[in-house]
């Protein structure tokens, strides 16, 4: 997943001074000379320690030093990149206990975005469409910001094909004819960046991923020419994908407009001791480690970041942006350290029509045909 991110600069620290609070009179005190005409008295005598230990010195608050780079300016720190969220960025609602699915429950946590396509899942969840083996499973993870899986989005066909594809192009530059060009993970650029992104990423021509391209237009409902080029992403064990939005530069809304939703699909398992995990740093859910639903009156998995565990053909979309552009700051994630392989399909959807620019002359209308024979399969083409 992209990453742009910006970074606030934070000013060096003025000098720290040191003071002295207390004023001691010293009348006839330590110091003085001796009058021979006073008479030694010892018990009312403070020695040299004691008056000392009457001074009072106010010490200066620690601070530490920030770092700097070669240019003397401060290093930005993580929370510079990212700041906390605030009272300004909107709540953050979870999803209630239990694991029934509620339509209403969704179409309420989606009126602020572009959505997902109801009419092609029942009052379960489950899809309406032809294939009946491969029935898809829509779950809310998370009400505000809102968050979802789809279980069985793609069949074990589907994966294979795609998992085959970062073989077959393993090493193609764009040199050759391949139906990728690999990539070493780039981002939406960004010279602040502090984000650590170690995986290799496929940019895919639109006509060799026509399954993952109609599928995502049955769930979302949105056209061909609003998706980003469709990408396969491999980390192999010990790569990740630090804390990052999936948000796009200011300067960069010239192409397509902002992003409005995000859908990656797993392409393996990982158990929970394997890493690997999207994790979601603001929000929270009612799942313990496990990722099932705690029991009712536990508070096993209380207070716990969102955590979505990759399973081989689930699907995972969220929104890094409202409908109306704004970027939610709420969505802010990352791909916990894999200690397994791991591979996934992504793809962006954009507010208007985007250009692809890898691989070379990728166009999405040449997968058109390859997306309406995809839909007729699933034979949901008549409910969008």
């Amino acid at each position: 997943m992209s990453a742009p991110c910006v970074a606030a600069f934070v000013p060096p620290p003025s000098a720290i001074s040191s003071h002295v609070s207390s004023t001691i009179l010293f009348a006839g005190g330590f110091g003085t000379a001796k009058s021979k005409s006073a008479p030694k008295k010892k018990a009312n005598k403070k020695s040299k320690s004691s008056i000392l230990s009457d001074i009072q010195v106010d010490e200066a608050p620690k601070q530490s030093t920030p770092k700097l780079d070669r240019f003397g300016l401060p290093i930005p720190t993580e929370d510079d990149i990212f700041p906390p969220l605030t009272s300004d960025d909107g709540a953050r609602v979870p999803v209630s206990d239990g694991d029934e699915f509620n339509k209403e429950d969704v179409a309420e946590a989606l009126q602020h975005h572009i959505g997902v396509n109801l009419d092609i899942f029942d009052e379960n969840g489950q899809s309406i469409h032809e294939e009946k083996s491969n029935r898809w499973k829509l779950k809310l993870l998370h009400q505000d910001p809102p968050v979802l899986s789809v279980e069985n989005f793609f069949s074990e066909a589907d994966v294979e094909q795609y998992k085959s594809m970062i073989e077959s192009n393993e090493g193609n530059n764009g040199g050759g004819n391949g139906d990728a060009v690999q990539l070493s993970s780039p981002t939406f650029s960004s010279s602040l960046s502090l984000s650590r992104r170690t995986s290799t990423t496929w940019f895919c021509k639109y006509e060799s991923m026509s399954c993952l391209l109609a599928k995502a237009q049955a769930l979302l409902n949105v056209d061909l020419k609003q998706m980003e080029e469709p990408q396969l992403v491999r980390y192999r064990t010990g790569e990740e994908f630090s804390w990052h939005y999936d948000e796009i530069p200011s300067a960069q809304l010239s192409n397509g407009g902002q992003r409005l939703a995000t859908l990656l699909v797993y392409l393996n398992d990982l158990d929970k001791d394997r890493g690997g995990g999207t994790v979601f740093r603001d929000l929270k859910s009612p799942f313990n480690e496990s990722n099932k639903r705690k029991k009712k009156g536990s508070s096993k998995g209380n207070g716990n970041q969102l955590t979505v565990r990759p399973k081989s053909g689930t699907a995972l979309v969220f929104f890094p942006a409202f409908k109306d552009g704004k970027p939610d700051p709420r969505t802010i994630h990352k791909g916990e350290v894999a200690l397994d392989t791991k591979m996934i399909a992504q793809l962006w959807i954009h507010e208007k029509e985007y250009q692809a620019s890898v691989p070379e002359n990728n166009l999405q209308a040449d997968a058109a045909n390859g997306v309406r024979e995809e839909l007729e399969r699933l034979g949901v083409s008549n409910v969008m």
